[in-house]
């Protein structure tokens, strides 16, 4: 075998200690190993964004696999191919010979094969008396064993990547049309809210969906879309429970007035209330819950509510509102002003709030008074945890991208 042996290249090629790493790591072969050549180089193809390979340099690897005449790369045989730069080049598609030692270089330098020369940069074999190949000098094909298992999993990374992206750009769409379509709906048929807002909020988020190519800043567009759908759909939803109340309310009106009417008159009143004189009438929310957004959304959006948290994280809904509570506490809000924007919004949106008020803190003089009046806009159908959330999220995303 011409395997486990640290050679240096001819002429003036430098030896570098990258290549003594890539050397010594072949000679660990555990003994018997073996692989189909052709899995070997499907992983390295679909893994070739992180391994920095063009398409040029797989067409070279796969014509020097074409050399190696057996099906399986095994430990036990000779792993050196030596064809020459005219047979390389007839296998790789013709391509020209600057280019094929430009695309060797490269394999080499991302540690796929590695140059075994000989003394004059020759590439030739000599046979034993028995006619086996006894040394070779050309290209060693050890590398693609060695690491069989480390490109398998790199061609899994990145498939499962692409996998993720595929999915993030298929719910972008369709969230995208879904916030589209509402704000035509609702202007189309004179919804009340106020829509030109959330028109120009998905044209912002539209603005930064075309520059973004990662991951991580297209789940930060489908966050705020999100965000927007919520916001879209709890506008129609109040506006569309509150004209089935105000129905209810006129034939409810109705039937009295045109219900015993007589005996209702020869009543007497019994206290001062009851002779006309208003009694105090504490003012109730619309009984529309807030739309509960996503928790993991919440904390990227308020990462500093989790500082209050037991154990310093949150995992579920109870444990971000008992650190709200002690939000609370620490701000200063008084408990009557945080039961009426649990009673107004629900325990869970409450908390949701405090976790935006701890955030902008440092830009609220009074955190107590900025809560009520949170709570009296949500009482008459005025406020939405949506926007709040989505400038946080920003907020936090412009944070990364300074200090990144």
């Amino acid at each position: 075998m011409q395997i486990g042996n640290v050679t240096t290249p001819f002429g003036r090629r430098p030896m570098t200690l990258a290549l003594v790493k890539g050397q010594l790591a072949t000679a660990n072969i555990k003994a018997g190993k073996s692989v189909d050549k052709w899995r070997v180089y499907r992983s390295a193809c679909e893994a070739r964004t992180v391994l920095g390979l063009r398409d040029r340099a797989l067409a070279v690897l796969n014509a020097l696999l074409t050399f190696y005449p057996e099906q399986e790369l095994s430990e036990e045989s000779n792993l050196v191919v030596f064809p020459s730069n005219a047979q390389l080049a007839l296998r790789a598609n013709g391509i020209a010979g600057t280019t094929l030692r430009e695309n060797l270089a490269l394999l080499v330098q991302t540690g796929l094969i590695q140059r075994n020369d000989s003394p004059n940069g020759k590439r030739y074999a000599r046979k034993g008396n028995d006619g086996a190949i006894e040394t070779a000098y050309g290209f060693s094909l050890a590398p693609l064993l060695a690491r069989a298992e480390e490109l398998a999993v790199l061609a899994h990374q990145v498939a499962e990547e692409s996998r993720r992206l595929r999915v993030i750009k298929e719910r972008i769409t369709i969230t995208r049309r879904d916030v589209r379509k509402l704000i035509t709906a609702a202007v189309e048929e004179g919804a009340a809210g106020n829509w030109q807002a959330v028109e120009d909020a998905l044209v912002s988020t539209i603005a930064r969906l075309k520059p973004a190519k990662t991951i991580l800043a297209l789940e930060a567009c489908l966050e705020e879309l999100t965000l927007l759908r919520e916001e879209a759909v709890n506008m129609l939803e109040i506006q569309l429970v509150s004209q089935k109340s105000d129905t209810n309310e006129s034939g409810y009106r109705r039937h009295i007035q045109n219900s015993n009417t007589e005996s209702l008159n020869e009543l007497e009143p019994s206290s001062r209330n009851e002779q006309g004189e208003p009694s105090p009438v504490k003012p109730k929310s619309s009984g529309i819950p807030i739309k509960a957004f996503p928790l993991g959304m919440v904390l990227r959006a308020c990462p500093q509510i989790s500082d209050y948290a037991a154990g310093g994280a949150i995992s579920h809904w109870r444990e971000l509102m008992n650190a709200a509570v002690v939000v609370r506490s620490t701000l200063g809000v008084s408990p009557s002003a945080y039961q009426e924007a649990c009673e107004a919004m629900g325990p869970e949106n409450a908390a949701v709030a405090m976790a935006c008020v701890l955030e902008r803190a440092g830009h609220i003089n009074s955190p107590g008074g900025y809560l009520r009046n949170l709570t009296r806009r949500t009482e008459r159908g005025e406020f939405s945890l949506g926007p709040m959330l989505m400038a946080l999220l920003r907020t936090q995303a412009e944070g990364v991208g300074r200090s990144a």
